[in-house]
């Protein structure tokens, strides 16, 4: 049986006093890609938050979040584990800052790099792979205010991917993209999916479930709606109800889109 990455059972939690799950039971696996899905509000950050140990829940018997099969993790361990893509991180940087360096802080867990920081030509090597990973390696030395949105977002991928991560973790991916760079993103995804780093994909966007996403977990108000096979998970009914609105959907080579009823 595949091993968990994350456990989540019967957890209660609160952002700030508002309480967002009650009683959560989730378990996500290495080696299969998930997709979580559902509407503004449902909860989906919370749970990004848990795995990142941003957020703990509540603390109760018989209740937990274990990751890697525990439930206290070394966060410079985690981050040799599960890397992280959201918009919030790329908007945190200074424009001044050159790519290379972008993702060489991957390697510190910083926003930049700062003096105390004195990387190996071993980091470097790293950061350099990892450039050419996510095709940019021609704007190494490039500002990152002069690179585009979407170029900013695998320039986050690479950030991400400089550790080798088992997991990776990715917050709409293709939000703010036109359509060039959402497409070059959801190539990147695929490529990364294939050579066997494990997904999960945390969207409200139909049109980033790639074919190889293969487990569907569907998310509203803190609660989880639908969980399991793709096939069985992306239904006309399903998806109305998650939205609370009719829709038709469609399906082609593996991609999936909604369309107004």
């Amino acid at each position: 049986m595949a091993q968990a990455y994350l456990e989540i059972h019967q957890a209660d939690v609160f952002q700030g006093a508002r309480q967002v799950f009650s009683k959560l039971d989730l378990n996500l696996y290495y080696g299969q890609h998930t997709a979580i899905l559902g509407p503004n509000g449902a909860g989906k950050s919370t749970l990004i938050k848990l795995l990142t140990r941003e957020l703990y829940p509540r603390v109760a018997d018989n209740s937990y979040v274990k990751i890697d099969g525990s439930e206290r993790v070394i966060i410079w361990q985690l981050r040799k584990k599960i890397g992280l893509v959201s918009q919030d991180l790329q908007t945190g940087y200074d424009g001044h800052i050159k790519a290379f360096d972008v993702v060489l802080s991957g390697l510190f867990g910083s926003v930049g790099i700062h003096m105390h920081e004195h990387p190996t030509e071993a980091q470097r090597q790293a950061a350099a792979a990892a450039l050419e990973q996510v095709g940019l390696s021609s704007s190494a030395d490039s500002y990152y205010a002069h690179l585009s949105t979407g170029q900013q977002r695998r320039l986050m991928m690479a950030r991400a991917l400089i550790h080798k991560p088992q997991v990776l973790i990715l917050d709409e991916p293709t939000n703010g993209l036109d359509l060039q760079g959402a497409f070059a993103l959801i190539q990147l995804m695929r490529e990364l999916a294939q050579q066997g780093v494990s997904l999960l994909l945390v969207t409200h966007h139909l049109a980033e479930i790639i074919p190889e996403i293969t487990r569907v977990v569907l998310l509203k108000n803190g609660q989880l709606v639908a969980d399991g096979d793709k096939q069985q998970v992306m239904t006309e009914a399903n998806l109305a109800q998650l939205y609370n609105t009719q829709l038709r959907l469609t399906e082609s080579e593996g991609f999936y889109q909604a369309l107004p009823r």
